[in-house]
């Protein structure tokens, strides 16, 4: 096991072994345990009761945080001529269709979300090897193929995210900034939670929210009291 730095050791040393903190002593605790000297990403995750290998189980969704990621986020539309002055207006990044198709098949992903048209798709297919793995991929699910793109391409510049469990059962995204102040962080989570909880699938029997944690980028976690979080 490798030893733990001087910094990774007073960080540890804050967070009391076995202990659940309420939402607004774990923002804060993430905050003073954070010593870095970028502005590192807050981080929550969440344990669920639920089998993600089956369909009836897959927790999937978006939210829109109160106050962002505090990520600049770039957005590539693929849309028609008649649709890139509203993407443009909008705050994407690239806008533009074949020649950003022919880009990506030569191997540029340098974005972090793709928004694009229902009649697109058939095109967009073709790059599923590419952006597939990378989860690039528009969804119609997440709110990236839609015929409405000026507003989706500013919902997600202000901080519009798409998060689904993985194999384990956890749910893991970014909620903010350490430069957020507390309350900043708490409402982020809150609002994330109770979307995590409209989701609950009818067929998920037992605890469903087994475990919260909250991070930063190289912080230990801090548990959250999942009862703090009503």
């Amino acid at each position: 096991m490798s030893k733990l730095t001087k910094k990774q050791k007073l960080a540890s040393e804050k967070i009391e072994a076995g202990k659940s903190y309420t939402l607004n002593e774990a923002a804060k605790l993430v905050k003073e345990i954070t010593l870095t000297k970028f502005d590192a990403s807050v981080d929550i995750d969440v344990r669920l009761g639920v089998d993600p290998r089956k369909a009836n189980q897959m927790v999937r969704g978006v939210v829109s945080l109160p106050h962002g990621t505090g990520k600049q986020v770039r957005v590539l539309a693929l849309c028609t001529p008649d649709k890139e002055a509203e993407a443009q207006a909008a705050g994407a990044d690239y806008v533009g269709l074949d020649e950003y198709i022919e880009k990506i098949k030569g191997g540029w992903t340098d974005i972090d979300v793709i928004i694009t048209m229902p009649a697109i798709m058939g095109k967009i297919g073709a790059l599923g090897r590419i952006l597939g793995p990378r989860g690039l991929m528009p969804n119609p699910k997440s709110g990236t193929v839609t015929m409405e793109v000026g507003q989706a391409v500013a919902e997600v510049k202000q901080g519009k995210i798409d998060f689904k469990v993985d194999k384990f059962g956890i749910v893991h995204t970014s909620i903010g900034k350490v430069s957020f102040d507390e309350q900043k962080i708490v409402d982020n989570a809150r609002e994330f939670m109770a979307t995590i909880m409209k989701l609950k699938p009818t067929s998920a029997k037992g605890t469903y929210v087994k475990s919260i944690y909250l991070s930063s980028t190289m912080s230990p976690g801090v548990k959250v009291d999942t009862k703090s979080m009503d």
